[in-house]
């Protein structure tokens, strides 16, 4: 029993860590900014999956940060912000494994 807890308090100390140090990762553009600048394409769609559960989680406390660019290319961001979010999540491949 305590092996267990100890396991389980590493794996939360562990993940508390990780989404620390993805705190660092969210960031927004000011809109100024983003119009005149280029936009975002795949592999920004792909980072900004990848952190979108960070991303929210701050948005929550700070009305400044956004889960998705504004100043986006179009398809080619949305596809890889869905596969960034799928690589996170565990893709299809984990949903249909049995147990």
């Amino acid at each position: 029993m305590k092996n267990s807890t100890h396991s389980r308090l590493k794996f939360f100390l562990g993940f508390i860590l990780i989404m620390v140090l993805f705190t660092a990762c969210a960031e927004v553009t000011p809109i100024d900014e983003c119009v005149t600048t280029e936009p975002a394409g795949f592999l920004s769609g792909l980072w900004h999956g990848i952190i979108a559960p960070v991303s929210f989680f701050i948005s929550l406390l700070d009305s400044d940060v956004a889960i998705y660019a504004v100043n986006n290319n179009g398809g080619w961001y949305d596809f890889g912000f869905v596969i960034g979010a799928g690589i996170l999540f565990g893709g299809g491949c984990k949903a249909s494994c049995k147990k």
